[in-house]
């Protein structure tokens, strides 16, 4: 069986796929990636087969960036839809020649489905959070520069107004896409994105489908791509001297304003030394003092059992990789799913929600040092061992014994 996996997005979208492949051809499957540029080298390194889709992406996450502003103007909103959507049609046919399945892994893939149906082959749309499917449990998570009508509407309303606008604003380009291949057009493009039978790339633990026994959504768990890299000499030295520090991060997203200062100074307010994620968003120390050190990417699987806590934007990798570690957490949330697990965070005890607004030295020490005291540890470590690695495992042979009874 080949398999084509589709994204576009930043590490946290393509990252589970990987695991997913990696999977698949432990199995005895080939499985193709398709995904930003920036990916590539790593993806090959791994020896999977990478077909790059757009633009590169790293720089959505600098506050100069011109593929991302960080205000986009209804006009720019809407050639950035129009230009991904051409592209994925130009591209996506490419990468599945030849393959027997496409899965989809987050909602932006807006031709994806098209192009399996063009080509006759089956579609698999996978999220990585709960938020993002339809639930009378829960509203739609909230999109940059777009709002619900009526935002104390309850939540099958709301998903109704969030049906209605993901048609009116990607049917278009769709739909005359869709044309020129000769296939008809989309009159629920959030259905027909995310199928009537999703599956859920997310842990029980920390992310749960509400309805347990709804069986349209499958829940594998999360696609967790296992990591033996080792530390670096200069990290294991940091490590060894002195007490666990607190690991602050915030990925492959835009940070807010001089949120590098406001960390180090919340650490050194409670006599805490600093990891500070360089990231895509560049970050950087704000001076030479020996409590605090920098660093590119990391293995957080092997970090994260080692820090006092872990402090970050909510991304469903890292979140899940925290809880895994038990190690506590504060969340700072920006936007989409990172409000949803922030709040998983504060629920479970784990950790605490800061609110989503750009923190202060005095509001992120308050929220660090509530992280930090002993019962929060305690319910941190005890939930950890609860998160499941076995997610990518499950899809895979999910896929194959599908496929198997596909042929029979």
């Amino acid at each position: 069986m080949r398999v084509l996996l589709s994204t576009i997005g930043s590490r946290g979208d393509v990252q589970p796929l990987v695991a997913l492949a990696v999977q698949l051809r432990d199995l005895g499957h080939e499985a193709r990636i398709c995904a930003p540029p920036d990916f590539r080298d790593w993806v090959e390194g791994l020896g999977i087969e990478f077909v790059p889709l757009g633009p590169a992406v790293t720089s959505t996450a600098k506050a100069d960036s011109p593929l991302m502003p960080a205000r986009p103007t209804p006009e720019q909103i809407q050639q950035m839809m129009a230009g991904t959507v051409a592209t994925q049609f130009e591209t996506i046919p490419v990468a599945a020649d030849g393959c027997d399945v496409i899965v989809a892994g987050n909602a932006l893939n807006i031709a994806t489905r098209s192009v399996a149906e063009l080509m006759g082959i089956r579609y698999v749309f996978a999220a990585y959070c709960p938020i993002t499917l339809p639930s009378a449990h829960h509203a739609p998570p909230k999109v940059i520069a777009w709002t619900p009508e009526d935002a104390g509407a309850d939540n099958l309303t709301l998903w109704a107004e969030d049906a209605v606008g993901w048609t009116e604003r990607w049917g278009p380009p769709l739909d005359s896409h869709r044309a020129a291949l000769g296939l008809p057009p989309v009159t629920d493009v959030r259905t027909h994105i995310l199928t009537d039978d999703p599956w859920l790339a997310s842990d029980p633990a920390l992310a749960p489908w509400p309805e347990a026994d709804d069986p349209h959504v499958f829940q594998t768990g999360a696609w967790i791509l296992p990591d033996d890299r080792p530390l670096s000499p200069e990290l294991e030295e940091f490590l060894a001297a002195g007490d666990p520090p607190v690991y602050f991060g915030f990925g492959s997203i835009r940070a807010p304003r001089d949120i590098a200062r406001t960390m180090i100074e919340s650490a050194r307010a409670l006599g805490r030394r600093t990891i500070l994620l360089r990231g895509w968003a560049d970050l950087c120390l704000v001076d030479d003092g020996p409590d605090c050190l920098s660093t590119g990417d990391v293995n957080q699987q092997a970090l994260f059992p080692r820090v006092a806590a872990v402090v970050g934007h909510g991304g469903a990798g890292t979140t899940t990789a925290a809880t895994g570690a038990g190690a506590p957490q504060v969340v700072i949330p920006q936007h989409h799913d990172q409000f949803y697990f922030a709040g998983r965070v504060g629920e479970l005890g784990i950790g605490v929600a800061h609110p989503p607004v750009e923190p202060t030295t005095e509001s992120l020490t308050s929220a660090l040092a509530q992280a930090l005291r002993p019962g929060v540890i305690a319910r941190a470590r005890a939930v950890g061992p609860q998160v499941r690695t076995d997610g990518a495992l499950v899809a895979a042979r999910r896929l194959i014994a599908d496929a198997l009874r596909a042929r029979s």
